[in-house]
């Protein structure tokens, strides 16, 4: 890779690392992930030092450790920022950032649980986890660390702990279904066509598309989940069938992310000859990562980017108003 240079602009960095720009404003917001200064105080520009921060956050993302977790690890190794002057005072954390020390309690008390084989005790910590911090927080903050620190200890240990990974995961399965289930009812579907959610070939890993099935059901967005390993012949019927506003494929590691599918997907059209249409397709999960992403697609940095652009999508699908591509929405 050629080596960046000091002063790039967030544009500049996202080309040169393959991240959207959006994933780099969300990750300044959430987690200070962010350049140091700002050119007239408004402009946005990386230093060396800011962009070895980046690169280690992309790294870590990359190879499947959650975003929270990333960026304080990618921090850890930094240089500690210049004491805050009156001219210019520490931004504060955003509004829905739940505080460290109560999070480092709830990921701690759930991993507890799990290893006891707690299914009371995960329930609860799981239930007022999210309701306390909101869908997303919870995820990125609590739920995902969990489930990352146990899958961890499961391949350090010899295969021990499988039963934990399995409960856990069941668990926060069930927690991120009722959630789903409570805010669909309250907050019916929209008329707008669906968003397909779909895991590639191969890729068993369906826990982070059933928490992004349960924000899109918060925000009253209409989904249709088919799972695990869907064959790439299903999935092209079911796009050609339904008609979606936005397809999303997860893929956790390299070996299964399925390039080829992802670029027929967001080729595959329907309607009438003049007035033909195609679903954006998203590209979730760390095995897509080392790519920009082609016309017609985009890579969200995490949850909460995700809602946020496939909000967008079906809006403008219900106003008719559904972009040719996603340019749109990078």
């Amino acid at each position: 890779m050629t080596e960046l240079t000091p002063g790039l602009t967030s544009g500049a960095v996202a080309r040169r690392l393959g991240v959207a720009p959006t994933t780099l404003r969300s990750w300044d917001r959430r987690y200070g992930i962010g350049p140091a200064a700002r050119e007239d105080g408004r402009h946005r520009r990386w230093s060396p030092d800011d962009i070895a921060v980046l690169r280690e956050m992309c790294r870590l993302t990359a190879s499947g450790v959650p975003p929270a977790e990333a960026a304080r690890t990618a921090m850890a190794g930094a240089a500690p920022a210049p004491p805050a002057t009156d001219d210019a005072p520490p931004a504060p954390p955003p509004a829905d950032e739940p505080p460290p020390d109560e999070v480092r309690r709830e990921l701690r008390g759930l991993g507890r649980a799990a290893v006891r084989l707690d299914s009371g005790a995960m329930d609860e910590l799981l239930e007022s986890t999210i309701a306390k911090h909101g869908l997303v927080a919870a995820w990125e903050d609590v739920m995902a660390p969990a489930l990352h620190a146990v899958g961890r200890k499961w391949q350090t240990s010899e295969d021990r702990y499988v039963e934990v990974e399995h409960l856990l995961s069941w668990h926060v399965s069930s927690a991120l279904r009722r959630f789903g289930a409570v805010t669909r009812s309250a907050s019916p579907a929209a008329r707008t066509p669906p968003v397909l959610l779909a895991c590639v070939p191969d890729e068993q890993h369906t826990l982070p598309l059933e928490a992004l099935a349960a924000g899109l059901a918060e925000l009253g967005v209409p989904t249709l989940m088919f799972g695990a390993a869907v064959p790439p012949e299903a999935l092209d019927q079911a796009v050609r069938r339904t008609g979606p506003a936005a397809v999303v494929l997860w893929a956790q590691a390299r070996s299964t992310a399925h390039h080829p599918l992802a670029r027929h997907v967001a080729d595959t059209s329907w309607g009438v000859k003049g007035a033909r249409t195609r679903p954006v397709v998203l590209l979730a999960g760390p095995g897509w990562a080392g790519r920009t992403p082609a016309p017609g697609m985009l890579r969200p940095g995490g949850l909460r980017e995700a809602l946020t652009a496939l909000r967008g999508l079906c809006e403008a699908a219900r106003d008719g108003e559904r972009p040719a591509s996603a340019s749109a929405w990078s």
